[in-house]
């Protein structure tokens, strides 16, 4: 399914996610995704669903869901791998405008060098461009570029965007301990950040499993420590280091929905216990998924969560 959701976000509210790129097809391959690893790296834009196809199936998602009255706060390209390597995002974009919601993008910036690509981004509401670094050996250690990549031209791409975008724009932050903590790192990564002037800036932490079993959370000692360097310097910081919630939303069809939604993005048990609760079914689903290997239970941070198999994945299952 390329519609997921509504899922509860911490950044946009009731946002219905648009899975637009095909697993797992990334320009990174960072070490805490929670997509798991990246089994084709690439930075060639093309198109991998037809625009109609995916404007027809976001508009007949909406629709379903305004019948029920469920509410939509946001429209949001957040996919299986990097939402810019679809050349026609920003047609896709101009199309969904007149469903009156508004739209977001979750980019890791790779492609902002390109100008076309800063175009395709300028339909869009609110945009978030990741940096998580600006060290070159870091940026390699943690987000494990494709080998085409290079971190001063994509800085440069994230300057050209940020003076020339309209909407609101944020950046995002991921912390891993050990990798990018450092108050030394932070300092330089937030000086960066301040020349950019962004409307928000968030710090996220790992909270659900991540693709390498190494990625820790920092220490709460060192999470404060960052949170005081940006907030020293940058207007509007905000940590994201809770999960969000249980309000996911069921419609129609509980297996299909709630597979949908696991291929992006990893479930708490509690939060797939309600889920099953509103589409009146029971956790034999779960257990009938798990046995056919489509679905797998993880630990992580003293929780456990339901993902997607990422061979089932591949499989198109």
């Amino acid at each position: 399914m390329i519609v997921f959701g509504p899922i509860p976000s911490r950044r946009l509210g009731r946002s219905l996610g648009i899975n637009n790129i095909p697993p797992k097809i990334c320009s990174y391959s960072c070490v805490y995704c929670q997509i798991g690893t990246t089994n084709s790296m690439s930075i060639d834009r093309k198109e991998f669903y037809s625009c109609e196809e995916i404007v027809n199936e976001v508009s007949e998602k909406v629709k379903q869901l305004q019948n029920n009255n469920e509410q939509i706060d946001y429209l949001t390209f957040v996919p299986d791998g990097e939402p810019t390597l679809d050349k026609n995002l920003g047609r896709e974009i101009e199309l969904l405008k007149p469903l009156g919601i508004k739209i977001a993008v979750i980019t890791n910036s790779s492609l902002l060098w390109d100008e076309k690509v800063r175009r395709d981004l300028f339909g869009a509401d609110w945009v978030s461009v990741k940096i998580d670094t600006v060290d070159e050996d870091i940026w390699h250690k943690i987000d494990r570029p494709n080998g085409k990549l290079e971190l001063e031209n994509i800085l440069t791409g994230i300057k050209s965007f940020a003076s020339e975008f309209k909407a609101t724009f944020v950046t995002e932050t991921m912390l891993v301990n050990g990798l990018n903590d450092s108050p030394e790192s932070l300092r330089k990564t937030v000086e960066f950040i301040s020349g950019i002037n962004p409307d928000k800036s968030y710090i996220l932490v790992p909270t659900r499993p991540p693709a390498e079993k190494f990625v820790e959370p920092p220490t709460e000692e060192n999470i404060n420590v960052a949170y005081q360097i940006f907030d020293k310097t940058l207007n509007n910081v905000e940590l994201l280091i809770g999960n969000e919630g249980t309000d996911f939303t069921y419609s129609s069809d509980a297996e299909k929905e709630l597979i949908s939604i696991l291929a992006v993005h990893p479930m708490r048990s509690d939060a797939v216990e309600m889920f099953l609760r509103k589409a009146n079914s029971d956790w034999d689903l779960i257990e009938n998924l798990i046995n056919k290997n489509i679905l797998k239970k993880v630990s992580y941070s003293g929780e456990t969560f339901l993902v997607k198999n990422i061979k089932s994945k591949l499989k198109g299952s």
